[in-house]
This record gives C-alpha cells, sequence and structure tokens, in this order.
C-alpha cells in the first residue's frame, strides 16, 4: 500500500517541473509521515533470538513479517482472525507468504502450555503473537501488521476495489462470486476472504492470501495517485505495525521490487479434538520442511556464516 503512494509521489515529481510540485510533494510526504506515526505501534520485546544480527534495511537483508487480521470488539482485544507470515528477500527479488490456520495446535510462548495460534493474540497482543509464530516456525518476525478486519472493506474501496482471480463459485452475504476474474469491492472482498462454508477454512486462507496480494499490487499502481489521503486516512485509523516512518521508505526504496514474485503456502494438518475442541494438528516433518524453506529465503545459513 505505501509503495503506490511512494510510487505516485515520484511520478508526480517527475511529471511537473515547477514550484508547485515542490508544495504538492512536500503535502503528500507530510502526509505519509502522520498516517505512520498513527499506525506506529512499539512493542516491548527484546531483538528475536532468532537472529544473529539486527536487519539492515539499507544493506537489503531479507527480512519477514506477522500480519495479523484482527476482529476487534469494545472492551475485548479480540483475537487474530488471520495469521499471515510474509519473507522478502530483495536479492531474490520474491516474497514467500504463508497462511497459519487458526486452530493450529502449539506452544503458546509466555503461557507455557499448548493451544490455538490465535489465541496468543488474546492472551498477549502482538508480543505473543509474534514470539509464538517465531517457535513455531523456528524463524525471526522482524515487523507485525495488525489490520482491523472490518476496515479491510474500506481499505479495498480506497483502492477503487481489486481484481481477484476466483476458483470456486459460491454465494456469501448477498455476494456471488464467479469462477474467473472478478473485480470486488469493500464489502464483496471481505465476504470473499471470510467464506469457508462451502469449502473449508483453507480455502478460506487461500482467499485471504490473494485479496492480500491483490490490495499489494493495487497499492502499487499509479491508477491509485489520486486516492492517497483516504487510504492514508483508513490506515492511520486502522492499521498498527512496530514499522517506523524511516523503515517505511527504505522497504519502498530497497524491497519494492519482491512483489513481482509472490509465492504462496499454507500451514497444513489434520483436524483432532482434544477436550472435545477442535484442533489442527500439523506434523513435525510438514512443519519442518516449511521452517527450512522459509529459513533459506530468509539466508539465515549465509548470515550465520558471514558472523563465523
Amino acid at each position: 500500500m505505501f509503495k503506490k503512494v511512494w510510487f505516485k509521489v515520484l511520478v508526480s515529481v517527475l511529471g511537473f517541473a515547477t514550484i508547485g510540485v515542490g508544495i504538492f510533494a512536500f503535502s503528500v510526504y507530510k502526509s505519509l509521515e502522520d498516517a505512520a506515526s498513527s499506525m506506529h505501534s512499539p512493542i516491548d520485546r527484546p531483538n528475536s533470538e532468532k537472529r544473529v544480527k539486527e536487519v539492515d534495511l539499507k544493506e537489503k537483508d531479507p527480512l519477514s513479517f506477522l500480519i495479523l487480521g484482527v476482529d476487534e470488539r469494545p472492551g475485548d482485544r479480540g483475537r487474530s482472525d488471520s495469521m499471515i507470515v510474509l519473507t522478502v528477500n530483495p536479492n531474490k527479488k520474491s516474497i514467500q507468504m504463508v497462511s497459519i490456520p487458526r486452530d493450529t495446535r502449539t506452544e503458546i510462548v509466555g503461557k507455557g502450555f499448548d493451544d490455538k495460534i490465535n489465541h496468543a493474540y488474546a492472551f498477549g497482543g502482538p508480543e505473543m503473537s509474534i514470539a509464538t509464530v517465531e517457535n513455531f516456525l523456528d524463524i525471526p518476525i522482524d515487523y507485525f501488521v495488525q489490520v482491523n478486519m472490518e476496515s479491510f472493506k474500506d481499505i479495498v474501496d480506497s483502492l477503487g476495489g481489486v481484481t481477484i482471480n476466483n476458483e470456486l463459485e459460491f454465494n456469501q452475504s448477498g455476494h456471488h462470486f464467479p469462477v474467473g476474474e472478478i473485480k470486488l469491492n469493500g464489502d464483496e472482498a471481505l465476504s470473499f476472504a471470510r467464506m469457508r462454508s462451502v469449502d473449508s477454512d483453507f480455502g478460506r486462507q487461500q482467499r485471504q492470501r490473494d485479496v492480500i496480494e491483490a490490495i499489494i499490487n493495487e497499492g502499487a499502481s499509479i491508477s491509485s495517485v489520486t486516492k492517497f489521503d483516504d487510504i492514508l486516512d483508513i490506515l492511520g485509523n486502522n492499521v498498527r505495525t512496530n514499522l517506523t516512518f524511516d523503515e517505511m521508505v527504505d522497504i519502498q526504496a530497497n524491497y519494492k521490487d519482491a512483489r513481482h514474485d509472490l509465492s504462496q503456502h499454507q500451514v497444513n494438518g489434520s483436524g483432532t479434538r482434544i477436550d472435545n475442541i477442535y484442533y489442527l494438528i500439523v506434523a513435525e516433518e510438514d512443519r519442518s520442511n516449511l521452517s527450512t524453506m522459509l529459513k533459506e529465503h530468509l539466508e539465515l545459513d549465509s548470515e550465520v556464516a558471514r558472523n563465523n
């Protein structure tokens, strides 16, 4: 989403060689800075033990994000309705996107017992979610991005909608979703991303990844240049992240090309009931294979070699 804003600023500056462009550029920059300040939510946790050294954005070190889609309720922190890990490698110019089912049974770090992974957020917010995902996948999580799921539709509408290639025809919340390429507005995108009654929670995770990828692509499009005020206002009110404004600028400058090669994955497992509660049990081999793939994408072995 920030990619598009910065790209449009660049196009604006190149397109107008007048003093007016300087005023416009400053206005955009200030709006970006204000929105980033509203979104900034530092977390109280030490640097990840999974890293030998801190990520250097200017040196284009591969990095990771945990995206939390949260259903917030008055007086209640809520639970993370969706958990997606993104690893970004600017050297390979690629992104790996991994969905973690909310019913996945794993140790909740800080609580000392096994539970559904999405309960980590209810127990301890993004800090506990990050620690739990780090432990589950055995990789560092460098940044988190928390999105209020109800604002999801506003984000999509501010972009003028998103285009999805739908593989399953279904109806949801009064909307019809045919097979093929479809353009979704905000309400439709939220319904599309939440549906799981026709197929499964795994299908829902696929749809969530598809919508996020579409948002990334639409956000990088010049067609959204005139909408940045609306977008920044929505983001400032509904997104929380430990990214600072300067870090956002560095990521835009050094990592933007990675979006052109995005691969999607999901954590798989078998459903079972323990004490009459449904859980997804992930086989150790499957978890280990996924962990190895992400470590290679983050170049963690190379990091260790450089520091030995």
